[in-house]
């Protein structure tokens, strides 16, 4: 297995990071052939998700969490900035992995899908993403 982990910004608001160019740029580096892209982020308060980005979809997503996780003081998990217990609910709805299809070294995504990290968490800047090729 070919592994590597790179850093990602996200800064102090909530963000719908693209990560397709990165993973591709990845399994260049592998000089992956067929196999599986598998993506984790090692994080309580982040997750991954295939969807259409630029066109509104990854802000609609935003809201979507923001209307079903609020960001007020209804949680238990009370550390950090307020509302900060919906970001570690987070992981149920958008898990920490993905795992994509690669055949001749091409990422098996549809015409509008990207493999994005979700992160909500406005008290943590940086994430680490991994990305592991499997050969198949």
């Amino acid at each position: 297995m070919y592994s590597t982990e790179i850093e990602v910004h996200t800064g102090d608001r909530a963000v719908v990071h693209n990560l397709t160019r990165e993973a591709e740029r990845f399994l260049r580096d592998a000089d992956a052939t067929d196999g599986l892209l598998h993506v984790w982020v090692p994080h309580a308060t982040a997750g991954l998700a295939v969807l259409e980005t630029g066109a509104g979809s990854d802000d609609d997503l935003l809201a979507a969490l923001d209307d079903l996780l609020p960001r007020d003081n209804r949680w238990r998990h009370q550390h950090g900035t307020g509302g900060h217990g919906r970001d570690h609910v987070l992981p149920a709805f958008l898990p920490p992995y993905a795992t994509v299809p690669v055949l001749g070294g091409v990422l098996l995504l549809g015409t509008w899908q990207s493999v994005c990290l979700v992160d909500t968490n406005v008290d943590n800047p940086v994430r680490r993403v991994r990305f592991s090729y499997l050969t198949g």
